[in-house]
């Protein structure tokens, strides 16, 4: 018996069956790019497979030049590819796991200038214009991606996935936003999906029956110019009769306006789109998007919404997943919060891609967390990330752990940022450390404020400082105005403010907090409301499944003042700040630049600003917010080094920067590899 049996219950595909209907989704990691990343790459892989996934799905590959992501990116064009890729497919079969190659073809996503696609239009979110394929070129085009798919499984793959979503090049000819073409590959809506049913055509021919084929396809654009309904179940059922084996759910354009994968977006937030599509095809259909934990996924196979369930960034966070579920230790999975930090943070800026509570992830081959030689009885001070990723990952090695909190909980910035409107997510993190503190049997000391000197008496063989930081008060004429709060005694603390605010600093702090201000009762959107919130219809009515925009209105008047001139939030991450930024225009915050901060007094809030500091206002508030940064707590460093014992400083203590959780759980976790 267990708590998932559906989730458990293997698939029978005909010629071949999954041994679960979890799905790891493609990532690229960066590792596909360059042949002596290939070792790193098996491993990665290898490590999901052990970990119990029923099929993984790599990073995308090219089926000829003009496909490239990037100049020289991941390919598979020639048996010298494939040869190459037999090191990856064994470690996953050895491993116990099956796996299947992605094809992607960037089309004008492509960041080279040899980029093509359906029409010669450039993508709002590239530099480059691609060329209009002739008639000639896609015919080639589709012969190469047959070829890919036999250089596939002459490599040892159990199938492919075709990327017909995301907007990449399939996507390109499919939708009317980009494809003007005159030819028999555009005009009708039979015309434009043509070449993705003769893409799997031939693809089939090319590899016989007992091969899988994935087709990701876009069920909602959520683009001006997007699908109709009609036209992806038409193709839906024409890929089905050309050879599809199952059909994955893809969500949105890289360049849509609407999130779909961040953290505020709520859970399994577009699993009602695939079980409409399902009703449409006979063959498995694999649901996508913000789902992180057994319990949702059983819920929509329960349903029948979906026969399989794809995720990817859970699969970094803990690539144990499965195995987990499987023996009712759920309350043990590091749970994907969806903040993109590690993962397509990177990716999008040619980075390695990890995960910002598992720096394991893609580093699998050099971080390495092996049982101690020698136990050591250890100290670490402070419950924050840092903290919690040190001393867990230093039990786990075998050491004896002591960890001090001054707070009565542990958490720290997370226990405020779980605070914080679409973020609820980051309390599954606490979740997640307070278990492991149990299971690795670390001692844990809370309302603790432990000296210097208990240190020392305790003879710890090593210390680790993780005592993180305190808000900057910066030097503002009445600053210690009864007005003014700092962002801790506003969200951690639930002090009242009023109906007119002034946020001092726009880093990611401010944009939270500004988002904090702006949300009435309860800070979790229902679906619906979200749904409504920005603009997602259902797509039977609406071509793209897009519709207006209607964000409730803000409870509070809102303004967001930085020091900086230039864009409030540039500093913000690469694929979620653009979300953080629309959120808060969309609720009227004011936003003010380059201004100087002269006085805080009954009336309210002095600025200057101007190139001279020439202008002057009087912003008018019941409350001024400070998140003007943070200051290091190492208030134990000193003695602690003048008594010699062996101290490390991680987090918040060692760099108080805008806060980094991504660099804080790293330290720990590669502290606690080393000692």
């Amino acid at each position: 018996m267990t708590t998932y049996p559906n989730l458990l219950e293997p698939l029978d595909l005909g010629f071949t069956s999954l041994k679960n209907r979890v799905v790891m989704g493609s990532i690229h990691t960066g590792l596909e790019d360059r042949a002596w990343d290939t070792k790193r790459l098996a491993e990665y892989f290898a490590e999901r497979a052990r970990g119990g996934v029923g099929l993984i799905i790599t990073g995308g590959y090219a089926p000829n030049r003009a496909g490239w992501l990037l100049p020289l990116g991941a390919k598979m064009t020639n048996k010298n590819d494939a040869y190459r890729h037999r090191v990856i497919t064994k470690a996953v079969h050895d491993a116990g796991g099956k796996i299947a190659l992605q094809i992607l073809h960037a089309g004008r996503y492509a960041y080279h200038p040899l980029s093509v696609s359906s029409s010669a239009i450039k993508a709002p979110i590239n530099p480059f214009k691609p060329r209009a394929l002739s008639s000639k070129g896609v015919e080639s085009t589709i012969d190469d991606y047959a070829n890919c798919a036999k250089l596939a499984q002459i490599a040892g793959y159990d199938g492919v996935e075709i990327m017909g979503g995301e907007g990449y090049f399939i996507n390109q000819f499919l939708a009317e936003r980009v494809n003007k073409r005159k030819d028999k590959w555009g005009g009708s809506s039979e015309n434009r999906r043509r070449i993705a049913v003769e893409i799997v055509r031939r693809m089939r021919k090319a590899v016989g029956p007992d091969f899988i084929i994935v087709f990701r396809l876009s069920m909602a654009d959520l683009v001006e110019g997007g699908q109709t309904w009609d036209e992806i179940t038409t193709l839906a059922k024409e890929i089905e009769k050309a050879g599809v084996t199952i059909i994955n759910t893809d969500i949105g354009w890289h360049e849509a306006r609407v999130p779909t994968i961040v953290t505020s977006v709520p859970r399994a937030a577009f699993v009602d789109i695939t079980a409409k599509l399902k009703k449409h095809v006979s063959i498995p259909v694999c649901a996508s998007n913000r789902i992180n934990m057994p319990e949702t996924a059983e819920e929509i196979l329960t349903r029948g919404d979906s026969d399989l369930i794809s995720m990817a960034r859970p699969l970094l966070a803990d690539p144990h997943w499965v195995n987990k579920a499987a023996a009712d230790r759920a309350d043990e999975i590091n749970t994907c919060i969806a903040c993109n930090q590690a993962c397509l943070d990177h990716a999008f800026v040619h980075k390695t891609v990890s995960c910002l509570l598992n720096p394991q992830a893609g580093h699998e081959t050099e971080l390495k967390l092996l049982p101690t030689r020698r136990t050591k009885k250890v100290a670490v001070v402070g419950a924050g990330p840092a903290g919690l990723s040190a001393a867990v990952n230093l039990a786990d090695r075998g050491h004896v752990v002591h960890l001090y909190e001054a707070d009565d909980k542990i958490g720290g910035q997370f226990d405020i940022a779980r605070r914080i409107p679409g973020k609820e997510e980051f309390a599954e993190t606490i979740r997640y450390f307070t278990r492991r503190l149990e299971v690795t049997g670390v001692t844990v000391h809370l309302n603790t404020r432990v000296t210097a000197q208990q240190l020392i008496d305790a003879k710890y063989d090593e210390v680790v400082l993780a005592t993180g930081v305190k808000p900057r008060i910066p030097k503002i004429p009445g600053i210690d105005h009864p007005m003014v709060l700092s962002y801790a005694e506003l969200v951690r603390e639930e002090k009242p403010v009023g109906k007119k605010v002034a946020v001092i600093g726009a880093g990611g702090i401010g944009f939270d907090v500004s988002e904090f201000l702006t949300v009435e009762g309860s800070p979790s959107l229902k679906l619906d409301d979200w749904k409504e919130e920005w603009g997602v219809g259902n797509p039977e009515d609406f071509a793209g499944a897009l519709t207006t925009p209607k964000p409730s209105p803000s409870p509070r008047a809102v303004t967001l003042l930085q020091r900086k001139n230039g864009q409030l939030g540039k500093g913000l991450g690469k694929t979620s700040g653009w979300v953080h930024r629309a959120a808060i225009k969309a609720k009227g915050v004011e936003q003010i630049g380059g201004v100087n901060y002269e006085l805080i007094d009954d009336k309210g809030l002095h600025i200057s600003f101007g190139e001279k500091r020439e202008r002057r206002r009087i912003i008018e508030v019941d409350n001024v917010v400070i998140c003007a940064g943070q200051e290091s707590v190492r208030d134990l460093l000193d003695d602690l080094q003048n008594a010699q014992v062996s101290t490390h400083i991680i987090g918040g203590a060692d760099l108080a920067a805008e806060l980094d959780a991504k660099r804080a759980i790293d330290q720990g976790t590669r502290l606690a590899a080393k000692l």
